[in-house]
């Protein structure tokens, strides 16, 4: 039997992954590999100059601070930030249906950004990778935006959807990029990184 190539190059290490998103979770069950889930307890504020990726870099090297140096030698922590940036702006998670209401109007008929940061780090060494997929989406009535807002409750997602549910099947026109880094993950950078990552 062939061994899967990322499970035998961390056989001698620990995964920890710093997130509670069952989508980052199933995303690392696919790549076959163990892994402990402990979660950052860290207010997500960042300066308010950075732009785009510069704010998802920053968060998800924000979320390992307070977990690095309860880290074993044996141990790569995995957080994880993603930044929707339309317009020169980032669309965060939405508070509340209006703020969900809002933001997808902004998004309807218009091109957007979805960025997503992901930081290694060990006892020794700290590396950030990112991703950055395009996403069109066509022009959306206001009872397509309030059907999936009720049905959905986007309220724990960037730019207050999912490309996974209705929405995205739906509103969709073009994608440029992963389609796993809108998901919440750029998988095939997580494995390239730790394959890179351990001798």
């Amino acid at each position: 039997m062939i061994e899967n190539p990322l499970a035998k190059k961390l056989r001698n290490h620990k995964i920890v992954l710093a997130s509670g998103s069952p989508r980052r979770k199933k995303f690392m069950e696919t790549l076959g590999v163990d892994f402990e889930v402990r979660l950052p307890h860290v207010d997500e504020v960042y300066p308010s100059q950075l732009k785009a990726a510069e704010i998802s870099d920053y968060l998800s090297a924000l979320k390992a601070s307070g977990l690095r140096s309860s880290l074993k030698s044996n141990e790569i922590l995995i957080t994880s930030d993603t930044v929707v940036w339309h317009k020169d702006t980032s669309l965060a998670k939405a508070v509340d249906a209006k703020a969900a209401r809002d933001m997808l109007q902004k998004l309807s008929g218009d091109w957007h950004e979805v960025i997503t940061s992901v930081c290694f780090t060990t006892i020794h060494d700290q590396l950030i990778v990112h991703s950055i997929t395009k996403v069109k989406f066509r022009a959306l009535t206001a009872t397509e935006i309030d059907y999936y807002i009720a049905n959905y409750h986007p309220f724990d997602k960037a730019g207050a959807y999912g490309i996974q549910e209705w929405l995205g099947a739906v509103a969709i026109e073009e994608i440029r990029g992963s389609y796993n880094n809108v998901v919440g993950l750029p998988s095939h950078l997580v494995y390239k990184t730790l394959m890179n990552m351990v001798p």
